[in-house]
């Protein structure tokens, strides 16, 4: 039996992950793990879950003009900055950011928190793959890196 052909004629294959499994990468003292990325969901998104260390100011704030951000909270506390507003989101909650609005988060406080992050559509991944191999934590450098990636800093 042949798997099944999507829209655009790749053949689709599921995948099945274990608690833990995934494409491993560090990120200064936060981490994550790619559950899947473009290559798996034929460039429509890629699915990352994120341990975001206690202090880490996050990346500056930024948009992409094509991506859409999407971040479920599964243990802890964010901060987002959404346009120019400023949220708390702690486990359970959601924030779905579009293409165009300027938004950043942090976790400004004494409990590591954990994430989703879905990017859709993929390719962002790259860009974590890159500084994670890079060893980059500065986020000024880390943005500079990003700009390549749909990424752009602003103010």
């Amino acid at each position: 039996m042949s798997a099944p052909v999507d829209q655009i004629g790749a053949a689709a294959h599921p995948i099945v992950l274990e608690p833990g499994e995934g494409e491993r990468m560090a990120l200064g003292e936060s981490s994550l793990v790619y559950k899947a990325s473009g290559g798996d969901a034929q460039g429509r998104l890629a699915l990352s879950e994120a341990t975001i260390a206690p202090g880490v100011p996050g990346p500056p704030p930024h948009v992409h003009r094509r991506m859409t951000d999407i971040f479920y909270v599964l243990a802890g506390t964010l901060r987002f900055r959404l346009g120019d507003e400023e949220r708390e989101v702690g486990a359970g909650g959601f924030a779905l950011v579009p293409p165009g609005v300027v938004h950043t988060f942090s976790n400004p406080y004494e409990e590591p928190a954990r994430l989703l992050n879905i990017f859709t559509p993929a390719g962002f991944e790259g860009y974590l793959r890159e500084v994670s191999a890079r060893g980059i934590t500065d986020p000024r450098a880390m943005a500079e890196v990003a700009a390549r990636y749909d990424f752009e800093a602003v103010a």
